[in-house]
């Protein structure tokens, strides 16, 4: 997964092709305002990390297995002979 500073890089890479030397200030100008542009929405968009992610799809994991153990326990009970709860 590239990084948005990744993608930024190669805009500006690609940018720079195609724009002659004699305008370069004004090349500098439009990328510095890109970059503003990009990293503002970038911000926005709460972003996580990969290992943030990672943390809490493991975490996920073990809720759900730790539910399908409940829900298994939970049909025991119900199943179990004289529990008169059942007829609540």
């Amino acid at each position: 997964m590239k990084t948005p500073n990744d993608l930024l890089g190669q805009v500006q890479q690609q940018f720079g092709q195609f724009v002659p030397d004699m305008a370069r200030a004004a090349r500098e100008d439009v990328e510095n305002h890109a970059r503003a542009a990009v990293m503002s929405v970038v911000s926005k968009l709460e972003l996580v990390t990969r290992e943030e992610f990672d943390a809490q799809q493991a975490v996920l994991l073990r809720t759900r297995e730790r539910l399908e153990q409940l829900e298994k326990r939970v049909a025991e009970l119900e199943q179990s002979p004289g529990d008169d709860r059942s007829q609540d």
